[in-house]
């Protein structure tokens, strides 16, 4: 056929064995890399592969972390994580990352997803691996017994649609403002479970930290997997997390592949807020300026890695948290808190006041901690259901950590462009 091939396509031809693909096509695909948790992974899988009588197909690309329900909090906490590690034991896994930090940002840490490869997470934001240049969704325990007894999958192939970004972003404007404003233009399921690719100069500007921020919230948007060429900065970054065995120069979308793309100018996004309940109840910051807050939360695989981090630091020093208002910064990784410790940028959180929590999915995810009733939050996380991080009058609101952490000095949501000035 040789027709034009989008880089979803290509990465999804790779793995089925095939020179091309068709949009549209079903096809089964080999699995590099398949992640799990423990909130999905052992609790759920054990008793089904013993039903089954079946084994792993290939031990060396399971790759398994304790993140969700650590540090045990409560008696079923401790139960489910205790499940995961007699498991990991006796399976002898040579993969597994407990209380490492949060799974998104571990596992490509530790050099599993590289440009080209094909892989499954059980959880809804493995999109994240995207940013590297890999196709990686999220599957449910059923599927997952699948991969993991098969080492296979059966893919439909999507369109792709491209989100290009013009321009470069101002200081105080990050990729988590980016993808608030694309997921308030489109909606929730405004990727309708295709590709979604980001690329332009205000995507290629960005550090890895940074478009593993777009990656992840593809699944706010929608799509199946949220896709960036793998360039220079990508192989860097795999380089200095010890990667090794890659190659980016064939991993882009050919022209003419792709038939649906969006324009945006970076140079003119302002830093985004999301209202409670949807993260697509968003606009620019300055329509909900005054909003009175309780609390802040630096926290969560889309809002507290490592230049998450360094942001709210520029915020921070030589400030304090308001009166009356909870800084809580949670470190996406424990590497991420090391490196933010070394370079004073955790202390300068400390100094204004931010109480240090550990590095785990924890509020975001619901399990442990939450906000209290009634409490008005802002928060760098990915979502702000009703319920999922409090009771169902806590009320979230979604921003870049640079904007969590002005509104934490304020008391109130504030423009943080304001505060940097």
């Amino acid at each position: 056929m040789n027709a034009p091939q989008s880089l979803a396509q290509k990465l999804i031809a790779r793995a089925a064995g095939r020179d091309e693909v068709a949009v549209g096509e079903i096809v089964t695909c080999k699995v590099d890399m398949a992640m799990f948790h423990d909130s999905s992974g052992p609790r759920r899988l054990q008793p089904m592969l013993e039903q089954l009588g079946a084994q792993i197909w290939d031990k060396n690309k399971v790759v398994l972390v304790m993140d969700h329900y650590v540090p045990e909090r409560s008696e079923d906490a401790r139960r489910i994580v205790r499940i995961a590690r007699d498991w990991a034991r006796d399976q002898k896994l040579p993969h597994v990352y407990d209380s490492q930090g949060i799974c998104h940002v571990v596992v490509p840490q530790h050099g599993h997803i590289k440009p080209g490869l094909f892989c499954v997470g059980g959880d809804s934001h493995s999109p994240t691996g995207g940013a590297f240049g890999a196709y990686m969704f999220g599957v449910g325990s059923t599927e997952m017994l699948g991969v993991v007894t098969t080492g296979e999958i059966w893919v439909q192939v999507p369109r792709t649609i491209r989100m290009r970004w013009y321009g470069r972003l101002h200081t105080g404007v990050t990729a988590k403002d980016m993808m608030l404003a694309m997921i308030a233009r489109f909606g929730m399921n405004g990727g309708a479970y295709q590709a979604v690719e980001f690329c332009g100069e205000a995507v290629r500007a960005l550090p890895m930290h940074e478009r593993m921020t777009l990656s992840n919230m593809s699944a706010e948007l929608g799509a199946q997997v949220g896709l960036i060429a793998p360039d220079d900065v990508t192989r860097e970054w795999l380089e200095a997390h010890g990667a090794r065995g890659f190659e980016t120069t064939r991993w882009f979308s050919d022209q003419g592949s792709v038939t649906e793309e969006h324009r945006f100018e970076g140079s003119a996004l302002a830093p985004q807020v999301a209202a409670p309940f949807s993260p697509a109840n968003a606009g620019d910051a300055a329509q909900f300026a005054g909003t009175k807050i309780q609390a802040a939360y630096i926290g969560a695989c889309t809002g507290a890695k490592l230049e998450d981090l360094r942001f709210a630091a520029r915020v921070l020093r030589g400030k304090h948290v308001a009166a009356g208002v909870r800084l809580l910064v949670a470190p996406a990784s424990n590497a991420d808190r090391d490196t933010a410790a070394r370079e004073g940028t955790l202390q300068a959180l400390v100094d204004a006041g931010a109480q240090l929590l550990p590095s785990a999915c924890g509020i975001c995810a619901g399990y442990g901690d939450s906000f209290g009733p009634h409490e008005t939050v802002i928060s760098s996380t990915a979502r702000n259901f009703r319920g999922r991080m409090g009771p169902p009058s806590t009320r979230v609101y979604l921003a870049s950590p640079y904007t969590v952490a002005a509104s934490a000095v304020a008391g109130e949501i504030v423009d943080p462009r304001e505060v940097l000035a």
